[in-house]
């Protein structure tokens, strides 16, 4: 039985952070999930499964109605999902006995490491070094929030300039940050390892790259992409430390193929 078990759409570098974790710590992590536009045939539970077109009827009395990212679809819910879930989102973690809830993808990943702290202190070696990784992970909220609803506003087609500086903005203040924090040459955001901060960094910069895959609607209302293809100069130190993690042996499987992508469609 796994350690922790993840429900969510698919891919996502949110749930990523959890998985790059886990290699670090050797915990045992299952994913279950697929993309987001299926999920709406799914039973969002801690055995969560594709429904059968019959349970659709059957299990009526437990349909919900979206909300973020999958706004107005009729979902289905269990009230166990509910219990452990109490903001019903994913991605959704579970204990192994499924009662545990654990919602927030920054959440889910300090429990990883938690769970394997004895095999690699990825959340610090102290109270203080903790403390500054919970530092930058807070952060990283605010740069989230606004990048969330900037990425919905572009697949919905949506986007508008208000939402599109907000976003700059929000960005702007991260990786000024991250470039401030590496300005001595350091290999890691805090320490001399890299920790869940650093962890976190790279999947928020790898789901904001989904940007790329845009580049047509934000044309349309004369709008420039966020990521241009400068914005490298601006920050150099923040990219390059981006690049080492994306090569890593513990980040490359998850988001070496996904970035690639990305920056294949932003060539484009």
């Amino acid at each position: 039985m796994a350690d922790l078990r993840i429900f969510s759409y698919l891919p996502n570098p949110r749930v990523w952070k959890a998985t790059i974790a886990a290699r670090f710590c050797g915990v045992d992590v299952e994913i279950r999930g697929a993309p987001a536009k299926d999920l709406r045939d799914w039973l969002w539970d801690y055995n969560a499964r594709p429904l059968a077109e019959h349970e659709r009827t059957s299990l009526s009395a437990l349909a919900r109605t979206g909300r973020v990212g999958l706004t107005g679809s009729q979902l289905f819910k269990t009230d166990a999902f509910m219990e452990a879930q109490p903001f019903g989102n994913v991605p959704a973690a579970f204990g192994p006995d499924g009662e545990v809830g654990v919602f927030e993808s920054n959440s889910i990943m300090r429990a990883v490491a938690r769970l394997g702290e004895t095999r690699f202190a990825l959340y610090g070696r102290d109270a203080y070094e903790a403390s500054r990784i919970d530092s930058f992970l807070d952060v990283s909220l605010v740069f989230a929030r606004d990048s969330q609803i900037y990425l919905l506003a572009l697949s919905g087609g949506t986007v508008d300039a208000a939402v599109h500086a907000r976003a700059r903005e929000a960005f702007g203040i991260y990786a000024s940050g991250i470039e401030q924090a590496l300005s001595s040459g350091r290999d890691a955001l805090v320490g001399t390892a890299i920790s869940l901060a650093d962890i976190c960094f790279a999947a928020e910069l790898a789901l904001f790259m989904n940007e790329h895959a845009r580049a047509d609607q934000l044309s349309k209302v004369g709008l420039d992409r966020i990521l241009h293809p400068a914005v490298q100069d601006e920050y150099p130190r923040t990219f390059a430390h981006f690049a080492r993690l994306v090569e890593h042996e513990h980040f490359r499987s998850d988001l070496k193929p996904y970035v690639e992508k990305l920056l294949s469609k932003a060539g484009a």
